[in-house]
């Protein structure tokens, strides 16, 4: 498909702290469609409707994008996933497509994308109408935390105002493409950002996860094939489009290119919201973010939420990027960077994340289940300076069990802090031991010495 020229010098020499996702948050109504116009918004659509799906999936894989839900899957191999009618109108492919969108955004410390569609909801509607089209789906359903209930509100206006203008609908700009597209209130739990439990939500059933296979690309929602895909991940599609795949390339690293926001939390000077290519180290992330409060310095932070593997000072250089993560021994995750100072308690902290991840726990499977809830009752026994001697290795014995062998990714991410915060802060855990009762260090008089050693 036709794209602008990558041997420009706007494409190939990219400031790299240049906005891409958050280039219209800091201007006036930046929500309005007035606003998104006004800044290049929906230019992406006649592009997109020129040429035909496959090329748009095509751009897409060669762009190397990432999903950014966390998994970190190749956007564009999911969207080729999608069977598509043979022409015999029967099969698999004849049936109706979805788009949906995983805006339930539940992770600790992650809080990127509901200011994305706070502030510009209509890079998240552009990018639905190309996905759809690419992906032959005439409906997307926007799944939101039902929480949010200000988010909810803006982006069903946003879905209105874009209507008005012809771009949702039947026949959009005389493509010949219908899409419709419903903002649904979520159920409010933090298994619902799972996708197959989402897709049960979003039918009106208790949001558990599914057994996989079948996976949603071939029955998703109502058994139909089914892309389900982050916010930041489809208001990503728009710039590519109209940047081309090379342009998007020149930001990031060969294997995770493309911008990314961080989300910063914790003991920072300024914890927000920050746009940089993927592969920022943490030290980097500092020096933007005013480095750590009152200067007290950094003892242990997540790279992307509570679920992934902490890291310490020693990996302030750790490319922040899908392939140096994993290689630390952690994840990027949903780049939720919670950072943590010398004041705080790594047992308390593992204590408070896993009495989350007990709570949201949907009980569908044994190993999550109990596993979660004997964690919480050691850790909180710990922390009460009660421990035993045997305490680490029941905790790491309950994480192997529970390692692999939950239903979803809750579990496996339940086991994340504690058996990280173990391995790099073993004797915080060990000094929690119940202590032997002290020796009696009471005052007596000489007359009560003499007695008591007759």
């Amino acid at each position: 498909m036709s794209s602008p020229d990558p041997t420009t010098p706007a494409t190939t020499t990219p400031d790299p702290l240049t906005p891409v996702l958050t280039r219209r948050w800091l201007a006036p109504r930046s929500w309005s469609i007035d606003t998104y116009e006004r800044l290049d918004g929906y230019t992406s659509l006649r592009t997109a409707f020129a040429a035909h799906p496959d090329q748009l999936i095509a751009l897409v894989k060669e762009s190397g994008l990432r999903g950014r839900g966390g998994a970190g899957f190749p956007t564009g191999m999911k969207w080729g996933f999608i069977p598509q009618d043979d022409g015999s109108g029967t099969g698999p492919g004849a049936k109706p497509k979805y788009l949906v969108i995983n805006a339930d955004e539940g992770e600790p410390g992650t809080c990127k994308d509901i200011p994305t569609m706070m502030a510009d909801p209509h890079s998240l509607i552009e990018g639905c109408i190309v996905t759809s089209y690419a992906i032959r789906a005439n409906f997307c359903a926007i799944y939101v935390r039902g929480e949010a209930l200000h988010c909810i509100r803006r982006l069903r206006a946003a879905v209105r105002e874009a209507k008005e203008r012809g771009y949702l609908g039947r026949d959009i700009l005389g493509s010949g493409f219908d899409l419709e597209i419903v903002v649904h209130a979520g159920a409010g739990a933090y298994i619902c950002g799972e996708e197959t439990a989402l897709l049960d939500s979003l039918e009106g059933r208790r949001g558990q996860p599914r057994l996989k296979p079948p996976f949603p690309a071939t029955a998703g929602l109502y058994a139909c094939p089914t892309v389900v895909n982050n916010v930041e991940t489809i208001a990503s599609v728009p710039a590519i489009v109209n940047g081309g795949s090379g342009w998007f390339r020149s930001m990031g690293r060969e294997k995770s290119p493309g911008p990314k926001i961080y989300s910063i939390s914790g003991h920072v000077e300024r914890p927000g919201q920050y746009e940089a290519p993927l592969g920022i180290t943490l030290r980097e992330l500092l020096e933007l973010a005013g480095g750590m409060k009152d200067g007290i310095p950094l003892k242990f932070w997540t790279p992307g939420g509570s679920s992934t593997p902490m890291f310490t000072a020693d990996h302030l250089d750790v490319p922040l990027d899908f392939e140096g993560a994993a290689e630390a021994g952690s994840m990027l995750g949903t780049t939720a960077v919670q950072v943590f100072n010398e004041t705080v308690s790594v047992p308390w902290a593992v204590m408070k994340w896993t009495e989350f991840y007990k709570h949201e726990s949907c009980g569908k499977c044994t190993p999550c289940r109990e596993g979660t809830y004997w964690l919480v009752q050691v850790l909180q026994r710990m922390v009460r300076h009660e421990g035993t001697a045997t305490d680490i290795d029941t905790l790491l014995d309950v994480c192997d069990n529970i390692l692999g062998r939950s239903f979803c990714a809750l579990g496996d991410g339940a086991t994340s802090p504690i058996t990280s915060g173990i391995q790099y802060f073993r004797q915080e855990f060990l000094d929690l031991i119940a202590e032997q009762p002290a020796e009696d260090t009471v005052e007596r008089s000489p007359a009560e010495l003499s007695g008591a050693s007759a």
